[in-house]
């Protein structure tokens, strides 16, 4: 059996079901970081179904969206962008600077959109950083800060004190619900001059294909925020947390200290292919220049007793790591 190479950014779930000629629900997928203790999202997406693929999404849907985002991240609307995604937010911003730094390791997408990597240029930062986990100091600069878990490992959807900065992140990371595609740029108060990009918004919009968001994405917004607790989710998250720290210890394996909803697992050359094998993936931590790291989603408890039993069935199939 040849198992399917990893992907590079995670979400391997479906084509190791198929490597392994099983159904993709048989997967426990910790490749991809999202909220294990989001509320299930497809019950309120079918009610809104059949209306949203049968037309494109207009201005009231967005003004709708915009307004409840802007609400829940406590700015003004008119600093608000929804995106396809944080990646098309990223992208995005990317394509207006034009040109920036990325000190890695760091998320891949970052450096990818830029035109140059320029050490002078501005900064882009992951906060928490992807993939080690840990919170950025009050006292670190960037002009491009992402926010994708901060959530989730604060219980605040944005971290204070950053006004000159341009600020992305992603709804569905902390909804659980990627195939919905909802992520949002929140521009800095002077509207980016201090970037060098007054009108920041307008520019982005510019760049921004029509219909970006899909309609069912709109509608399902504001209802789903309503539903978000991230104080809750952000303490369940770290308990969560301590325990996926406990059983890995346990096999020998030495997680490094984060504070986001997901570890990174040094010299675990291996533990990927191995726990596929079990039907659990976790993410592989090349495109981060890790090649011998493993990046491991914070699972609910249940995932935590999968996880656990697979650990144990690889026996001398997983390497050995540090023990603590």
């Amino acid at each position: 059996m040849t198992l399917e190479p990893p992907g590079e950014h995670g979400g391997d779930g479906r084509l190791v079901a198929r490597s392994l000629g099983v159904e993709g629900r048989a997967i426990l997928d910790l490749s991809v970081s999202l909220n294990p203790f989001a509320p299930q999202v497809a019950e309120l997406a079918a009610r809104h179904l059949a209306d949203a693929v049968g037309r494109y999404p207009d201005r009231l849907d967005r003004a709708r969206a915009t307004t409840a985002l802007a609400r829940a991240l406590e700015v003004e609307e008119d600093r608000v962008l929804l995106t396809n995604g944080g990646a098309e937010a990223i992208a995005l911003v990317a394509a207006e600077l034009g040109r920036g730094w990325v000190e890695g390791p760091e998320f891949s997408l970052y450096a990818r959109h830029l035109g140059a990597l320029d050490p002078e240029g501005p900064r882009f930062r992951s906060d928490p950083h992807n993939p080690t986990g840990r919170l950025a100091a009050s006292t670190e600069q960037a002009a491009a800060w992402d926010e994708a878990f901060y959530p989730l490992a604060t219980g605040r959807w944005r971290a204070p004190g950053r006004p000159e900065s341009v600020v992305v992140g992603s709804v569905t990371k902390v909804l659980a619900c990627p195939g919905l595609r909802l992520g949002y740029v929140v521009v800095p108060a002077d509207g980016g001059a201090a970037l060098g990009t007054p009108g920041l918004k307008e520019r982005l919009e510019r760049r921004q294909p029509a219909w970006s968001v899909w309609p069912l994405a709109l509608v399902c917004l504001p209802e789903l925020l309503e539903r978000a607790d991230v104080g809750q989710w952000a303490s369940l998250v770290a308990r969560a947390r301590t325990e996926l720290v406990g059983v890995l210890r346990r096999h020998g394996y030495a997680p490094l200290p984060s504070d986001a909803n997901f570890v990174l697992v040094p010299r675990a050359a291996g533990l990927r292919a191995a726990l596929a094998r079990q039907r659990v993936v976790v993410r592989d931590c090349t495109s981060f220049g890790l090649a011998d790291h493993v990046r491991i989603a914070v699972p609910d408890e249940a995932g935590l007793e999968r996880l656990d039993r697979a650990l144990a069935a690889c026996g001398d199939r997983c390497p050995p790591g540090e023990q603590r």
